[in-house]
């Protein structure tokens, strides 16, 4: 069953004749435990029609480049597979994402897509209802607790949000039954366009109009397969001792599910279920549902209910008023965007996880803590820091230009924090030096790793 607060009618619209129910996948990139997808299902068995999925695969996605494109097309390529195993058609065509799914519309009973977050995920789904003559139903899958049933505010911290969550977080903590395909069609015999051919990703991805110039990964591939084998590991494993480990950036104790969450490749419940009801401490466990549900959503409310979410601007009235205070501050060091991006500074710490970021697309969290950090104090100002932060950010990370990045972002200059003890550059704004990591973090041990990986990436 699907609760009801994850759906939303985005017009007025009623079901028309049709020659099938259309799932508009774009988020939720995936067939397992998509409620979205299953909504679509549900809906065309009721009106004894077949389902159809679409997805517009667009050259012009906002600092998205062939890493980003690679793995998810992967994934994409995944999806295919397994709804063809549920006899459903899934076409990828090139084109905007929010003009794809209206021309298949013009043929649907109904349209059902997922939800996205993000101001041009937004957009695309006003101009999808608006345009289409069929209903138009939304589904929320890709968070635990729907956003809006959450909070309908901005929250100042994880602390106001926590219990507004964990008070209704097991009610949405359940399985998604699949629902049983009842009317199969071909996309032959329903006279769909050819999709694109997704069985060779590397020779699609060299024919977009994209940004090449940051290669894809080998250490991650994408997919539902990929996510559910990081899943089982990290259950098995590094869960058992999170509490005690997943500071440690060279024990890599850390779940690797980033990426996938970020294109919807698996479902944050059927994650949250897994860790739940693994075999390990209960303290383990709820460290690490504290992180996926409350810290993540965190995020997802932040972009919700902050429209200049990616602007200097969101950051609360007091960071700004310290940091301008301390704007004229002596920097102890200065580095261009240019410097940065080569790993070419003084602190071999921050050039590791640097590194890690640049060559493999990951970096572990507590490493990204530090590495904001130190671009804020490394930066002619901190309006300058910001911006250099989030392009470094969206352009190398799997999982950049998300929710999860703007809210990380932001929270190196203040967001989701409180004002700390005032020192130079950083004013009140929380700090971190390379002493407290050496105190904290085997740092010569993360070097080592890092060079291990980047050389397999090379």
């Amino acid at each position: 069953m699907i609760e009801f607060e994850r759906l939303k009618e985005l017009n007025h619209a009623s079901e028309t004749d049709g020659d099938y129910v259309l799932y508009w996948m774009q988020q939720s990139q995936r067939v397992s435990f998509n409620p979205a997808l299953e909504a679509a299902i549900a809906s065309a068995n009721r009106l004894k029609l077949p389902t159809v999925c679409c997805f517009g695969l667009t050259d012009g996605y906002p600092e998205a480049n062939a890493r980003h494109y690679s793995f998810m097309l992967e994934g994409l390529r995944d999806a295919e597979a397994a709804l063809t195993k549920r006899g459903i058609p899934f076409v990828v065509r090139r084109g905007s994402p929010d003009e794809v799914p209206v021309d298949f519309a013009k043929r649907a009973a109904m349209v059902v897509c997922d939800r996205g977050y993000l101001r041009i995920q937004k957009q695309w789904r006003v101009n999808v209802a608006k345009s289409v003559k069929c209903r138009v139903l939304q589904v929320e899958g890709d968070v635990v607790v729907p956003v809006g049933h959450a909070s309908q505010k901005h929250e100042i911290a994880a602390r106001t949000l926590r219990p507004k969550i964990l008070r209704v977080r097991d009610e949405f903590l359940r399985p998604l039954r699949q629902t049983a395909v009842k009317h199969k069609a071909s996309g032959e015999k329903l006279r769909l366009p050819k999709p694109l051919d997704l069985s060779d990703v590397g020779a699609l991805v060299a024919k977009l109009d994209i940004d090449h110039s940051v290669r894809p990964v080998a250490r991650f591939r994408g997919g539902y397969s990929e996510a559910k084998r990081h899943l089982a590991a990290f259950v098995r494993g590094p869960l058992q001792h999170y509490t005690s480990t997943r500071n440690e950036p060279a024990a890599m104790q850390v779940s690797f599910l980033s990426a996938y969450l970020h294109f919807g490749q698996i479902s944050p419940v059927e994650i949250a279920l897994a860790a739940r009801d693994a075999k390990a401490a209960h303290a383990d466990r709820a460290a690490y549902l504290e992180e996926l549900i409350v810290r993540r959503e965190l995020s997802m409310n932040f972009v919700e209910y902050t429209p200049d979410y990616d602007s200097y601007s969101c950051l609360p009235e007091w960071a700004r008023a310290t940091l301008a205070h301390h704007s004229k501050d002596k920097r102890p060091h200065r580095y261009t965007e240019r410097e940065l991006a080569e790993a070419n500074t003084h602190d071999p710490y921050w050039n590791a996880a640097m590194l890690e970021m640049r060559d493999t697309g990951f970096m572990h969290n507590y490493m990204r803590m530090y590495w904001g950090k130190k671009i804020l104090e490394w930066s002619a100002s901190p309006e300058k820091g910001f911006k250099t932060a989030l392009d470094l950010n969206n352009r190398y990370f799997l999982c950049g230009r998300d929710a999860n990045s703007f809210a990380n972002v932001a929270w190196c200059f203040g967001l989701h924090d409180r004002p700390w003890p005032e020192r130079p550059v950083f004013g009140k704004v929380r700090s971190m030096t390379a002493a407290g990591l050496e105190r904290k973090l085997d740092t010569e041990a993360y070097i080592r790793r890092v060079d291990e990986l980047v050389a397999e990436e090379r």
